[in-house]
């Protein structure tokens, strides 16, 4: 499911996703696959599972981001 963060408290680890289906839903930080820093306004893809987003992917910046920061594999 797509929708876009529209509240988000970082001291409480804590938002709000109103997704296309017109609901509001609640989520933990912890459901983030791959936090940004300002996160309002930001697009996002999630799964829900009774009725809480679950695996929240941000739709921002380079689609690499989703997979975490690359290390080197480069061997000299």
């Amino acid at each position: 499911m797509y929708g876009q963060i529209t509240k988000f408290r970082e001291e409480f680890g804590t938002g709000v996703i109103r997704a296309e289906d017109g609901r509001k839903y609640r989520f933990a930080s912890a459901e983030l696959m791959n936090g940004e820093q300002d996160l309002v306004g930001h697009g996002v893809n999630f799964v829900l599972s009774e009725r809480r987003p679950k695996r929240i992917i941000v739709l921002a910046g380079s689609p690499w981001t989703a997979f975490g920061p690359i290390r080197s594999t480069r061997v000299n």
